[in-house]
């Protein structure tokens, strides 16, 4: 019997991706382990091995496919024994539009609440039921969507989660009689259409770009975290002169190593050291309750062509500043050719931006749910201070702000964190304690 290969979930979140490329052909044998195809994500470009042996029979999805579903048919690969015939008599897989979207239960924890009750079923203008999920109904009770206003993707046309979770809020009709006579209600603002857009340069010479996956995910997580979060900010200033003077001694002494800090390295090793120094700030958001983690696992922005990446430095309390460098020059060297594994750049409880290298003083970041914050770090810059001792003197001062999930952290914890971030770097020293 025809084995089917499906197209795989090769991160947590995936729900589809580009199929780069074949490495293999019609007829070609193919052992368990061979690399059969290279798969874009939204982050990276990831080989597929195949998991059976076989004969390839039929290839159902061309090279540089893009927005190809997980589990849809990619291939057919023929067992010992069988000829073509056999690939071209399997069924032919299900349009992806209708397929419905998998709704995955919450991660089971040892004391896992009771999940609430769907809303009934709903009604619309016309007295004709609306079929959706029991998971769509919650979500939309929550987020006080109207059901009968949407178009569902499952089967029969069955609303499902992915069709309200990106759906905006919009006043339900109480009755069918009440619909029939009030004016329709407006909805929500969502910003101007694609073809209203192009109407208005229709006379202007431009160039249309269209989204890869990276640029979708990072507009719809941004525009979410944006409209979920409620962040508030807190700003520094720092003064780097001790920071600058010890680094440039320890660059000396490890030049032989072939080992150079940057400033960048010291501010991921306060921001871990703060996170263990504060720990109630060492924590994410997770819907209906916050996760308090142990560890400081420290992402960091790395710009990338057409987006960022944030990748994952685990444990950075515990390692010294030469490890996190050269942990970090890897990851950011691979996150650039877009060859990092999913789990090194998901995860992590704070984040760090650091525009400074490109002369940016001050900026606000956008908290990456489920994340509690994230430093958003400017250039150093020579200012004039006053000091300790009342006089006037030049500094070296950098401008930082933490951008902050209130539902985490509220106000004088945050302002605990950043003061501890602060000492770190003011007194360098610290961090090899």
């Amino acid at each position: 019997m025809p084995i089917e290969i499906l197209m795989p979930a090769l991160s947590p979140t995936m729900e589809e991706g580009t199929l780069a490329k074949w490495m293999v052909k019609e007829g070609d044998t193919v052992s368990s382990g061979d690399i059969i195809a290279e798969i874009e994500t939204d982050k990276a470009t990831m080989e597929f091995e195949a998991v059976d042996e076989g004969v390839v029979g039929k290839l159902t999805v061309a090279e540089g496919t893009e927005g190809v579903k997980v589990n849809q048919l990619i291939a057919i690969l023929l067992e010992e024994g069988e000829d073509a015939s056999a690939a071209e008599a399997a069924p032919a897989p299900a349009p992806a539009a209708a397929a419905a979207p998998k709704e995955t239960p919450p991660e089971a924890t040892t004391e896992a609440p009771k999940a609430a009750a769907a809303p009934a079923a709903p009604v619309a203008a016309d007295g004709a039921r609306v079929f959706a999920s029991p998971l769509a109904r919650r979500i939309a009770a929550q987020k006080g969507i109207d059901l009968a206003a949407i178009k569902g993707s499952g089967p029969k046309g069955r609303i499902v989660k992915a069709d309200v979770e990106g759906a905006q809020a919009q006043p339900a009709a109480t009755s069918a009689a009440a619909a029939s006579t009030a004016p329709a209600a407006a909805p929500a603002p969502t910003g101007a259409s694609a073809e209203m857009v192009a109407k208005m340069y229709a006379d202007r010479e431009y160039e249309e770009i269209k989204l890869d996956g990276m640029r979708k995910v990072i507009a719809a997580r941004l525009s979410e975290a944006k409209q979920t979060i409620p962040h508030f900010y807190l700003r520094r200033d720092i003064q780097l002169d001790a920071l600058l003077k010890f680094r440039g001694e320890l660059n000396k002494k490890l030049e032989s190593k072939g080992i150079k800090l940057s400033v960048n390295d010291f501010i991921i090793k306060a921001v871990a050291n703060a996170l263990q120094e504060v720990p109630d700030a060492n924590a994410v958001w997770a819907g209906d309750r916050v996760l308090r983690l142990k560890p400081s696992d420290v992402a960091v922005a790395v710009a990338v062509e057409g987006g960022l990446f944030t990748p994952v430095l685990q444990d950075a309390d515990t390692k010294s500043l030469s490890a996190l460098s050269k942990e970090m020059k890897d990851l950011a060297a691979r996150a650039r050719d877009r060859k990092l594994a999913p789990h090194e750049y998901q995860g992590g409880t704070f984040a760090i931006s650091n525009l400074g290298m490109f002369g940016i003083d001050n900026f606000d970041a956008i908290v990456n749910p489920p994340h509690a914050g994230i430093l958003a770090v400017g250039s150093g810059v020579k200012k004039p201070v006053v000091g300790a001792d009342g006089e006037l003197k030049v500094a070296t001062v950098m401008s930082v702000t933490m951008s902050v999930d209130h539902r985490v952290i509220d106000g004088a914890l945050g302002a605990d964190l950043l003061k501890s971030v602060v000492e770190n770097l003011e007194n360098p020293m610290m961090m090899l304690a």
